[in-house]
């Protein structure tokens, strides 16, 4: 924070001695792990030019606070916009459950560009925890060493275990920065599981799930967060709704780049390298010790050979 250099953009020696060590690749990976495109019939299953990125806003690692309170949750977190929002949906009944649903935001709104290019969004989730909350620092480096813009989805827990990262990561103006959620569950008002993870139960507990973190990031970035992915990416369909009257739009994806950080690089980068015109593609930056930042990094470059340009999602 007190280096002449703390709020510049970032780069393969700002971010040295920055790696947390990653724990074993597991569930907290977080996408699903199936290598095909998403489905919407079978949503319960696990499941050459140059890139330029989207302006936005600088923010400045001074704007951002030396340290935030760990997430809290509950009643007392939840403020009075976010109240009425439960008061809202505290009765309804969800009727459909998976990662594509009416209002689930899965592919870009122009798959190509004005000059005939293929339109890609990369996003890359970060789940948190006790072995999802590592930080990928040799993908990211590759993303900013060659101006690729990308969607991070950062988790509460993640933030908490990564500050120093975070705010770098807050300060480069290549990442727009995404919520994840504060505790990674997948969302739903009824307990709805995905890939043995208990989902939020009640509209209450919902709304926490998206509120709480929501609020964390505003108040550490200086700007609300547009897009909201739950942990497993499922979703009912009151849930979706409550995230649209929060203020933010329920984001899936069209290619499941890394399977929760499971696949190898080979497949990474053929999964990944599968990518069209309009696709919005799901891997993860909080498994370093994973094949995702080989496999994005080899598919980048084939990519780019098919014209591809690399974009934040629109």
């Amino acid at each position: 924070m007190n280096s002449a250099r703390a709020d510049g953009p970032l780069t393969r020696r700002t971010f040295g001695g920055l790696l947390l060590a990653a724990a074993a690749v597991g569930m907290s990976g977080c996408a699903t792990r199936s290598p095909e495109r998403a489905s919407s019939t079978d949503a319960a299953s696990p499941a050459g030019s140059t890139a330029t990125a989207t302006a936005t806003p600088r923010i400045t690692v001074a704007s951002v606070p030396e340290a935030a309170a760990p997430v809290a949750t509950g009643a007392a977190a939840t403020s009075s916009p976010a109240q009425a929002v439960i008061e809202r949906h505290a009765s309804q009944n969800p009727r459909a459950w998976g990662m594509q649903l009416p209002g689930i935001r899965s592919s870009l709104d122009a798959p190509t560009s004005a000059d005939g290019h293929p339109r890609v969004a990369l996003t890359f989730d970060a789940c948190g925890g006790p072995a999802g909350s590592g930080f990928d620092e040799k993908l990211v480096t590759a993303l900013i060493a060659q101006r690729i813009p990308a969607t991070l989805f950062l988790n509460g827990r993640w933030i908490d275990a990564n500050p120093v990262v975070a705010r770098k990561l807050f300060a480069e103006p290549l990442f727009e920065i995404g919520n994840h959620g504060t505790l990674h569950r997948p969302l739903s008002v009824r307990g709805r599981a995905a890939y043995g993870i208990p989902g939020t139960s009640s509209a209450a507990e919902a709304v926490d799930e998206v509120w709480v973190n929501h609020e964390r990031i505003r108040s550490l970035t200086g700007r609300a967060p547009r897009w909201f992915r739950p942990g497993t990416a499922h979703y009912d369909d009151v849930a979706v709704s409550i995230v649209h009257d929060l203020g933010e739009t329920p984001l899936g994806f069209t290619v499941n780049g890394d399977g929760g950080a499971t696949f190898p690089a080979r497949v990474v980068a053929r999964e990944v390298g599968k990518a069209v015109g309009g696709d919005i593609v799901l891997a993860h930056m909080n498994q370093p010790g994973s094949g995702t930042a080989d496999g994005v990094i080899a598919a980048i470059a084939a990519l780019h050979d098919r014209g591809a340009q690399f974009v934040h999602i629109d």
